[in-house]
């Protein structure tokens, strides 16, 4: 288990990660969601003991990372894919963090074969493809059979069937009972693969909830309705006190709606329907919700814009204030 206890991290006057707490729990796939800037990889290089947090503390299974003598055997992790020596081939880039742990060499090939490298395992990685680049470090990261694995945007550069490869292996290794810490901005991978989410932003913790909690949570739900005579629907559900609204190609929605309820009061009235359905947010539309006010940079068509709503002479990717970024906050753009 990773544990994360009031964790702060500054660099000069910028507050990368604020007195961020929270556990990731073993059996699951948890999720690390934010925007640009939020902190997630300045947190994910502190459980790793890359960076020195300024204050707070990190364990893994009640130890800090220094003291795991062998620390792939605990800790697998893919943060930079590209982080291999050009001129080392596959399988001695493996070989050598075998080694330094001591982990067996039949270990190197077993984890060459499933992520799908035999082949090319004596290649040497300048040649390497950004999507083979990738499954060379989750290799890595699978190296040392450990009981935690860490991964930052593991579906870069995968093809299709890549991307479902590495959505079930997850899900398997969850299902071992491991605990799966999983950082990426493609909502809708992480929407088919995470049970549970953790979610910052500006360095400060907003979220740790399950997957429908939180969607539930930050999202408006309601049941939408479609019928070949709408002044018949609209008048039960007047009569029931149902507060309704348009909704796409003719149809009815009602906020916050019971459907079994719904659909029984206007089966009793015997009005025909052709759509009765449940509506819910995506995890896309929920995360844009609660990290609405959290947002470092907000991109726009043409030339950005002030606080009054003026155009400005910054664009894209410049703070609000139409400050530059610094470069300390230019590394946590991820």
């Amino acid at each position: 288990m990773i544990e994360l206890h009031e964790l702060t991290k500054r660099y000069g006057k910028t507050l990368a990660v604020d007195r961020l707490s929270f556990q990731v729990p073993q059996g699951v796939v948890t999720g690390f969601l934010g925007p640009n800037g939020a902190g997630k990889s300045t947190t994910m290089r502190m459980i790793l003991d890359l960076d020195r947090p300024t204050s707070g503390r990190v364990t893994i299974d009640g130890k800090h990372y220094g003291q795991l003598s062998e620390p792939l055997k605990y800790i697998g992790a893919l943060l930079e894919a590209k982080a291999v020596h050009p001129g080392r081939t596959a399988r001695d880039h493996l070989l050598w963090l075998a080694q330094s742990n001591r982990i067996p060499q039949r270990r190197v090939d077993e984890v060459l074969a499933l992520v799908g490298l035999t082949p090319v395992a004596r290649k040497r990685a300048r040649g390497f493809s950004l999507g083979m680049g990738q499954r060379l470090g989750i290799a890595s990261a699978l190296l040392g059979d450990p009981e935690i694995v860490m991964f930052d945007e593991p579906v870069n550069g995968l093809d299709p069937e890549g991307i479902l490869w590495i959505r079930n292996l997850m899900k398997r290794l969850a299902g071992e009972g491991r605990t799966v810490f999983v950082s990426s901005h493609l909502m809708s991978e992480m929407a088919v693969t995470a049970d549970h989410l953790v979610v910052i932003g500006k360095g400060r913790l907003l979220a740790d909830l399950s997957m429908p909690e939180f969607i539930r949570r930050n999202s408006r739900s309601a049941v939408r309705l479609r019928a070949p005579e709408p002044e018949r629907l609209l008048d039960v559900l007047a009569g029931a006190g149902l507060r309704h609204e348009p909704g796409p190609g003719g149809s009815y929605e009602v906020v916050d709606g019971d459907i079994a309820r719904i659909g029984e009061l206007v089966a009793a009235h015997g009005v025909v329907l052709h759509e009765l359905s449940p509506q819910q947010a995506s995890l896309e539309e929920a995360f844009m919700r609660m990290t609405a006010d959290a947002v470092e940079y907000h991109a726009g068509d043409g030339p950005g814009r002030d606080a009054a709503g003026a155009p400005g002479p910054w664009g894209a990717g410049w703070k609000a204030d139409g400050t530059r970024p610094t470069a300390a906050v230019r590394q946590e753009e991820n």
